[in-house]
Parts: C-alpha cells; sequence; structure tokens
C-alpha cells in the first residue's frame, strides 16, 4: 500500500482522513497478492498482534473470515483507532510499535503491514520497537513485515502525475497525490496533498519514510535477537535480487533461552 501521510489533527475544510485512507487502501486477499499473504500468516497463528493497525481493516476481515484466536491492534492514531474500534470483538490499544513491550511473550505472530515498517525512521526508534515486538512474542514466535527495497527508487513515482482521483468520505470527489521534499542517507521526506477537483487544497500532511537495505535490516534484526525465517522479493515467494522492489521479511524469535 501507499504511503499514509494522512494524519494532520487541524484539517480545513475537513477531510476525514481515517476514512479516506480506507477508500485509498482497501484490503483484500482476494485482489492483492500482499494481502493474501499476510492472510495465509493469520489464519495459522492462534494469536495475533497488529503493529501499527490502523483503521484495523485487515484484523476486521480476519475476524469475520472465522478467525478464533486472540487478535490485538496496536496504533498510535486515535482517529484510526476509532474506526478500527467499530468492531468489538478484537482488542485495540492506543500507542506506537514499542507498546509491544507491554505484552510478554503472548503472540504467535506479529506483523507490520502497509509499508508501516518504514516509519520507524531513527535506528534507535528501529531498535527500540524491534526489542518490543520481540518481548511481545513467544519463544517460536514470528514477525512479517514488509519494507520497499531502496534500489527500485519508489519514490520518484511520488508525483502529481500520479494523482488518483476518488470518491471520498460522503461521496466527495477527491484527488490525492504525494510529492518529494527530500532525499538522504536513506530517509525520504515527502508530503501528501489532498484536494478538489478544481484544485483547492483541503490537506497537505507530511511525513519521513527509512528505506533499510537488506544487509542493514537484517543487522539491526541480528542485533535484536531475531532469526530471519524466509526473505522475499515479491509477494509470491519471488528471491531478493537486482530486480526486486520489496524486502517481505519473516522473522522468529528463538525458541531457546532469551
Amino acid at each position: 500500500m501507499d504511503p499514509d501521510p494522512y494524519t494532520d489533527p487541524h484539517p480545513h475544510p475537513y477531510v476525514d482522513a481515517a476514512a479516506l485512507y480506507d477508500l485509498l487502501n482497501p484490503w483484500d486477499p482476494d485482489l492483492y497478492p500482499g494481502d493474501r499473504f499476510y492472510a495465509g500468516l493469520l489464519a495459522a497463528a492462534g494469536s495475533v498482534l497488529d503493529v501499527g493497525c490502523g483503521t484495523g481493516a485487515m484484523l476486521h476481515r480476519t475476524r469475520a473470515d472465522g478467525h478464533r484466536g486472540r487478535l490485538v491492534g496496536l496504533d498510535p492514531d486515535p482517529d484510526a483507532l476509532a474506526r478500527a474500534r467499530r468492531r468489538t470483538d478484537v482488542e485495540w490499544v492506543e500507542a506506537a510499535a514499542t507498546g509491544a513491550a507491554a505484552w510478554d511473550g503472548e503472540f504467535d505472530l506479529a506483523v507490520m503491514t502497509g509499508h508501516a515498517f518504514q516509519f520507524l525512521v531513527a535506528d534507535e526508534e528501529i531498535r527500540a520497537s524491534l526489542a518490543a515486538v520481540r518481548a511481545a512474542l513467544r519463544p517460536g514466535g514470528r514477525f512479517a513485515f514488509e519494507t520497499r527495497h531502496p534500489q527500485a527508487r519508489a519514490w520518484e513515482e511520488w508525483n502529481p502525475a500520479n494523482a488518483a482521483d476518488v470518491t471520498g468520505p460522503g461521496g466527495r470527489p477527491l484527488r490525492v497525490w504525494h510529492q518529494v521534499d527530500s532525499v538522504a542517507g536513506g530517509v525520504v521526506a515527502f508530503h501528501g496533498t489532498t484536494a478538489a477537483p478544481d484544485g483547492t487544497v483541503l490537506r497537505v500532511d507530511r511525513a519521513e519514510l527509512r528505506f533499510l537495505d537488506p544487509a542493514a535490516l537484517n543487522s539491526l534484526l541480528a542485533e535484536a535477537g531475531y532469526e530471519i525465517e524466509a526473505q522475499y522479493g515479491d509477494w509470491v515467494g519471488g528471491p531478493l535480487d537486482a530486480a526486486s522492489r520489496e524486502i517481505v521479511t519473516v522473522a522468529r524469535r528463538p525458541a531457546g533461552p532469551a
């Protein structure tokens, strides 16, 4: 899924950012290979922690598809969680990724979808988040996530020429696009614009994403005490190679003593 910069608490005129995100990024394992990849992992896990769950679409669908185990969504955005909480048979917790440290060995699987891992920018933030998620996993539990491979230079596609025209909340026509502000040290700063069809800007939101290459990513995972179970360059199990646009990772908390 594309970047989700819609976090401005004071838009004018008002655009429901959380509802707009759901329209731009529908969760559907029947249509999207990435969603299908995670759906298979969730179906096989007795207990799941979704770190950066956003509006909760993945866990909503997982429960609706018959998952009977424990499902927990964790996100720092109260507006997104307000939409997530429309389903009450899932636990919802307002906290950043480091908030996963509140659990001690309670989950078979943790996931970060929608390139949420890239919103962890500084090394210290990544280390603290990896440690917290590891603590929440049972010995032998898995952590699955994806990050865009920097070699693909995905940010070069984030420009007004690739704007999306959508029917927004309440049937309102909107145009949405992203633009890059800077690229430095593996960090891409960008802003997202939501506008009316006549070009009137309704909101502008800014964010940064970290692009880690496989070696740097794997070093941080090893430092945090994970074993890498598998890494792929796409959503159907292809290898990491010179053509890969994604780094899809399944890491494991070792089953032995911490």
